[in-house]
């Protein structure tokens, strides 16, 4: 993202000091996916996804080009899935019909690679359920990021085999469902992260967000479960190392 582009370093050795091991940085397109490459190849700890956002899949002209452009992308060492991909019906950049194509595209590419998705959501719940269960997304797995759905949506991702991330909006004051949703998910099933710069926890919200960010979110969840944040900690990561196919 353009937003770190000033202090990208500086931000990557923060979240080491602040105790984060491994990250994925996430493609919203294909140039961006090049970056996130690029990015993940000068750091040993850094992972990258490579996919199109549905905000994108407008820009999308030749499905077949765009097709192998990402299988040569998720090709390289250092990629660990596809995505992000999905719905988005807040904003409707793109039409519903070429969302839901290109988020069928992206899954079955997944599926060839054997390499698991990361799902994008907003006000999509039951045509991204209804396309994940069609799709048979439960073959490559993968995770409904930054969750904002019920406990029905979560319920029906879990059936999947699909895991579900929580970002910094768990710390918010009015986040009172998104807290009966963690408190009900199987611990071995939860991820979290920033969505950087995105969403931003608090005590920083209303500022950049950053990856050092994410230990608030972790703090807020090990409330919520009533454990350590050692333990919280551990257990994110092998459920990450799990889905992701990493070897820590």
């Amino acid at each position: 993202m353009p937003d770190f582009e000033a202090d990208r370093s500086a931000v990557i050795q923060r979240a080491i000091d602040a105790g984060i091991s491994h990250m994925i940085t996430i493609g919203t397109d294909i140039e961006d996916s090049k970056r996130a490459i690029a990015l993940a190849e000068g750091y040993e700890f850094i992972y990258a996804a490579v996919g199109i956002h549905p905000h994108d899949a407008r820009d999308i002209t030749d499905i077949e080009n765009v097709s192998d452009t990402i299988k040569k992308l998720a090709s390289k060492k250092k990629v660990v899935a596809l995505g992000e991909t999905g719905l988005d019906y807040h904003y409707m950049h793109s039409p519903a019909e070429i969302q839901q194509e290109h988020f069928r595209l992206e899954i079955n590419l997944a599926k060839s690679l054997g390499l698991p998705v990361i799902v994008h959501s907003r006000e999509a719940k039951e045509d991204t359920l209804r396309i994940l269960k069609e799709e048979k997304v439960e073959v490559t797995g993968g995770v409904l990021h930054c969750f904002s759905g019920d406990m029905d949506m979560a319920e029906k991702a879990l059936n999947m085999g699909l895991y579900i991330s929580f970002s910094g909006v768990i710390t918010f004051k009015n986040a009172k469902k998104m807290h009966d949703i963690v408190k009900a998910i199987p611990l071995n099933r939860i991820l979290i992260e920033t969505d950087a710069p995105f969403l931003t926890p608090v005590p920083h919200r209303g500022k950049r967000n950053e990856p050092a960010y994410v230990k608030y979110t972790a703090e807020k969840i090990a409330d919520i479960k009533g454990i350590s944040l050692e333990e919280l900690g551990k257990t994110i990561t092998d459920n990450a190392a799990r889905l992701f196919r990493l070897i820590i």
